[in-house]
């Protein structure tokens, strides 16, 4: 019961990894908020969690996140624990890659990302924790990842100046970089059913514990950082990936 008491709000909380941390948000004591862009899975998840709240809004819409905000303030006047999470991907080879390609994936990673943080920072104080979901792959050399790879490098080029610049605040600002992970995001790859089929045995493949992640392990990750448990960390980029980076 880490979160008793916290406010939370969780951007890209509908599915996968974010939807894994809101209910475990739930299970361990916070007042929890979720946004996503889609209405169905956003209606499904305050049906299954009780206690969830979850309003529509596009990370890529920096103006659309005002409602979540602005029923936080007006209930709670703050946000303990920011999860950025929301993400988009799309393998393509770099001879293919088009402007629109780029321009799309990086409004949701990263402009979409830290303009959302910017707008919750006025709810934020000392003891707040930010929490943005990374990838392994700004680090690795992955045959048709630029566009994604390059989004999430720049995320972690991000965490680094929102650490720097919100330390003394008492404001931690940490990431969490996925291996691997089975959530909703590889069927969104711009793959057909056979390509999904090899990316996926290639994951496993390519993963020193010959498996995928599941969205709950990644969550685990998240909330510590989030929590008190972390107090005296700011600044990582924690792999969560089987030890496909460093092994």
């Amino acid at each position: 019961m880490r979160f008793v008491d916290k406010v939370a709000l969780v951007i890209g909380g509908n599915s996968g990894i974010g939807l894994a941390a809101a209910k475990q948000l739930v299970a361990e004591g916070a007042q929890v908020f979720i946004t996503g862009r889609d209405t169905q899975t956003l209606e499904a998840a305050e049906r299954d969690v009780p206690g969830l709240r979850a309003i529509r809004a596009d990370i890529a819409d920096a103006a659309s996140l005002n409602p979540v905000l602005e029923e936080i303030r007006a209930k709670y006047g703050r946000v303990d624990a920011l999860f950025v999470n929301a993400g988009v991907g799309i393998f393509c080879p770099v001879r293919d890659v088009t402007p629109e390609m780029w321009d799309d994936v990086h409004a949701v990673n990263l402009k979409g990302a830290f303009f959302a943080v910017q707008r919750t920072l006025p709810l934020m104080g000392k003891g707040g924790a930010i929490v943005l979901t990374g990838s392994i792959g700004a680090v690795l050399g992955v045959p048709g990842n630029v566009v994604y790879a390059a989004s999430k490098a720049g995320l972690r080029a991000v965490s680094r100046i929102l650490g720097t610049e919100l330390v003394k605040e008492g404001i931690r600002v940490n990431m969490v970089s996925p291996g691997p992970t089975e959530t909703p995001i590889i069927n969104r790859s711009g793959l057909d059913e056979a390509g999904i089929a090899g990316l996926r045995e290639a994951m496993n493949t390519a993963v020193p514990m010959g498996r995928m992640g599941e969205a709950d392990e990644i969550a685990k990750a998240m909330l510590f950082l989030a929590s008190d448990d972390a107090s005296f960390i700011t600044g990582i980029d924690l792999y969560v990936d089987g030890g496909s980076v460093e092994l």
